[in-house]
């Protein structure tokens, strides 16, 4: 026998040896997901998938020993096509699976039960396909579990209240779906990212359904009521938040502004009450246009970078410390339309700079500058006559 033979020989049994190494029920499992995924046109994700090779050097799939630890499906690069079809209910045969994601598609159905028998599972992140149906409620056996990402699908029901006990949980990403009822309360006390923007949750949050360790929560676009104080007091090492566009009721907690916040979004809610933070807000952007917000505005308030108090109830006049900032150019937006504001010191010549906007008009007062303002605050400068009496 010549030596090519050999050679061929020698390659299909390391062939074939490799394919062996790989548990079979892992084998198998890899063959259902693969028949029931495709490359979308431009993706060639899949290319490698021989299964006359060893899986463990497919693209996306990693190993330790003879298990699969790691699935990510699809190639990872911006712009990527992605991947079409089904999630396989196979893939919870992966026993010693601990990462799942799949990039950016068009995978649709339902996220299978099956997922919950990933006992290992740490890391579940599935965004911007079309998965449709309910969570299953059964993710809750899922213990290990630290980030679940099931943002920008067409998810539907509820969230089921068993995610909310999950002990490891750091990361809970939901946004852009199509889920309503109730958040549930969340019992991780490492838990530090909550987005459940733009679906479609009512009911109230209670004090402590959220834990002090959350740096980032967006709940905005849904239709939760109630107050938030107690609840928000508590959450001292927030960095980000985002409440707007929802129906949330009662004060703002004073507090709230000292807390590490680089972004606070509370516009568009029914919140009440006199704002009054105990020191100079360093929050660059702070938003709480169209709300039922009254009193004074607080000097406090000259050191934010962007501000919109704009539709709401402040009376008053307007602090002279925001003057001399916004002459300065350390303000960049200044919205004060639509309140009850009776005077601000600023002469007609006063040159604010061209970075800087300002606007003042429906208030109790006649700007004394012309400014441009957005088109949403209408043509009037001046609110009526009577409707100031009424705030006197």
């Amino acid at each position: 026998m010549g030596s090519y033979a050999l050679f061929l020989i020698a390659l299909f049994l390391c062939k074939f040896l490799a394919v062996a190494i790989l548990d079979p029920l892992d084998f198998l499992a890899l063959q259902s997901i693969r028949k029931s995924l495709h490359d979308l046109p431009g993706s060639n994700f899949f290319a490698s998938w021989d299964f006359t090779s060893d899986p463990c050097n497919f693209a996306g799939v990693y190993c330790d020993s003879d298990k699969v630890i790691a699935l990510n499906l699809g190639d990872p690069r911006a712009g990527s096509p992605g991947l079409t079809g089904r999630i396989d209910p196979a893939i919870g045969k992966l026993s010693a699976l601990a990462e799942l994601s799949i990039v950016p598609g068009r995978i649709y159905g339902s996220l299978p039960q099956s997922v919950s028998q990933l006992k290992d599972l740490r890391f579940l992140a599935i965004s911007r396909n079309f998965i449709s149906g309910d969570i299953p409620a059964t993710l809750g056996q899922l213990r290990s579990l630290k980030t679940l990402d099931l943002s920008y699908n067409q998810l539907t029901g509820e969230i089921p209240r068993s995610i909310g006990t999950l002990p490891e949980l750091t990361n809970v990403i939901l946004c852009h779906n199509h889920l309503s009822g109730s958040v549930p309360p969340f019992l991780s006390q490492v838990l530090t990212r909550v987005d459940l923007k733009h679906n479609a949750l009512t009911g109230s949050l209670a004090p402590d359904s959220l834990p002090p360790s959350l740096q980032s929560l967006s709940l905005a676009w849904n239709q939760l009521t109630g107050p938030v104080d107690r609840l928000l007091s508590r959450l001292d090492q927030l960095n980000y938040l985002d409440l707007s566009l929802n129906q949330f009721t009662g004060p703002i907690p004073s507090q709230l502004f000292s807390f590490p916040i680089t972004n606070l979004q509370l516009e568009r809610n029914l919140l009440t009450g006199s704002v009054q933070p105990a020191d100079q807000v360093t929050i660059s952007t702070v938003d709480l246009s169209h709300n039922r917000l009254w009193g004074q505005i607080s000097p406090m308030f000259s050191t934010v970078q962007n501000l919109y108090l704009n539709n709401n109830r402040f009376t008053g006049q307007v602090p002279a410390s925001f003057v001399d900032r916004l002459l300065s150019g350390s303000i960049q937006i200044l919205y004060l339309q639509h309140n009850y504001l009776t005077g601000i010191e600023i002469k007609p010549t006063a040159e604010i700079p061209v970075s800087s906007s300002l606007c003042l008009q429906y208030n109790c007062m006649v700007p004394p500058v012309q400014t441009p303002c957005p088109l949403k605050a209408g043509n009037e400068k001046t609110r009526p006559t009577a409707q100031c009496n009424e705030w006197k």
